[in-house]
């Protein structure tokens, strides 16, 4: 009697899930996420197009970036965008990879205004600000532009040819642009899942 019960109670749950279409996401095929896709497509471009950025791609840039989250929402990050003709030039004293781009982003953090692990005092100022590059990266690949992340560059040229940095560690730098060049011949190229992760 009781496996009778218990098997009736079974086919009432199938039917309510049934019901609810809560079993959804499990009998429908999978398909790529957003996200993913701008995660695949996206390549560290080498080459831009002199067209300028407009004023709502460089603002949705920014908010993008503005959005990434830091440690205790602690926000020790500052972005600067170099676009005009004069501070462009000012940049490839500092660094010679600007490519060509119309603008570049450049992400600063502030190590006193970041959080501190109690545990051994590191401090997440540069992790917040690698963050926000991030978003930097997949919100203009999002906008159909090209863009590569810099870390190649002379600090200390930065901090005397723009003052506005002053207080700041400039951490990478962001040129973005219309793409005139397409992925190398290596940026397929992936350590398999098994060898780049495991589940613990």
């Amino acid at each position: 009697m009781l496996n009778k019960f218990l098997h009736k109670l079974s086919d009432l749950t199938h039917i309510h899930h049934r019901a609810a279409f809560s079993d959804i996401p499990d009998r429908l095929p999978t398909r790529e996420s957003t996200f993913r896709a701008i995660a695949k497509e996206r390549y560290s471009c080498r080459a831009f197009k002199s067209t300028p950025l407009t004023e709502f791609q460089i603002n949705h840039i920014l908010e993008a970036a503005r959005l990434a989250p830091s440690a205790v929402n602690k926000q020790p990050v500052h972005v600067w965008v170099v676009k005009s003709a004069e501070a462009l030039e000012k940049l490839k004293g500092a660094t010679e990879y600007t490519y060509g781009a119309p603008a570049v982003f450049m992400v600063g953090c502030r190590y006193e205004d970041a959080w501190v692990r109690k545990y051994d005092g590191k401090n997440g100022a540069e992790i917040d600000a690698a963050i926000v590059g991030t978003h930097i990266m997949l919100e203009a690949s999002a906008l159909g532009l090209g863009n590569v992340w810099v870390g190649s560059f002379d600090p200390a040229k930065i901090k005397a040819d723009f003052p506005e940095t002053e207080g700041y560690e400039i951490v990478c730098l962001f040129p973005v642009g219309v793409p005139d060049a397409g992925p190398s011949p290596r940026h397929s190229q992936r350590k398999d899942l098994e060898d780049f992760s495991s589940v613990l």
